[in-house]
């Protein structure tokens, strides 16, 4: 096996080859691999082994009572899957886990991978670094989720993005990534995007955002 693609793995940051070769040899683990659109995890199924993408992506997403597909988050390599709920009280996997692309995960059943915590204390540090951030991105997806207009997710996704007092930046998603995150159709987002440069508040060149009216943009975000 290979080794040298976990130098980048979030687990193992601060460590050097050789001691993540010794770490990761003496703990038993699976490689899996999953073909496009293939369903990975189930929502409900217990999460009974710690899980990270070392090749290709993967993506949770929820289906609401109207049959929408809401995509909550994409992981490529070398990210993991439902480590913030391996040691919670209802261990399960909250959303449907899919191939995006042939991938290949690499998984630690949950009593070796405790082993394995205990094994170096960079890497319990490292772990616990994984879950704080995690739920930060839960906490932010569920505030886009609170805004009832495409508007006021777009206005608040582009304040954040750019930061305060900052105008231009770089777009990290398409519009197309974009309208999967916020859960609408790809047609009402390029109209919302539309709407904003029309009215003067925003400036977009392919991946390119200039934010013209951040005041304006603001207030969208408190209708």
């Amino acid at each position: 096996m290979d080794y040298s693609y976990l130098l980048k793995a979030p687990v193992f940051r601060g460590m050097d080859i050789a001691e993540i070769m010794s770490v990761i040899s003496s703990t038993p683990y699976v490689i899996k691999r999953y073909r496009t659109g293939t369903m990975i995890f189930q929502s409900g199924e217990p999460v009974n082994s710690f899980v990270m993408v070392i090749s290709g992506s993967v993506k949770g997403e929820m289906t609401d009572y109207s049959g929408r597909v809401l995509k909550i988050e994409e992981v490529r390599e070398p990210g993991s899957v439902g480590a913030a709920f391996l040691f919670s009280s209802r261990s399960v996997f909250p959303v449907n886990v899919v191939a995006v692309t042939d991938a290949e995960l690499l998984t630690i059943k949950k009593n070796d991978f405790l082993k394995f915590l205990k094994s170096d204390d960079r890497i319990l540090q490292n772990f616990l670094g994984m879950i704080s951030n995690n739920s930060l991105f839960l906490t932010e997806k569920i505030k886009f989720l609170n805004f009832k207009t495409i508007k006021g997710k777009l206005a608040q996704y582009f304040l954040q993005i750019s930061g305060p007092g900052v105008s231009a930046t770089q777009l990290p998603m398409t519009q197309t990534d974009m309208a999967d995150y916020f859960g609408v159709a790809r047609p009402s987002l390029a109209r919302v995007v539309s709407e904003l440069e029309s009215e003067g508040l925003v400036e977009i060149r392919g991946r390119y955002l200039r934010i013209l009216e951040r005041e304006k943009l603001a207030l969208i975000t408190r209708e």
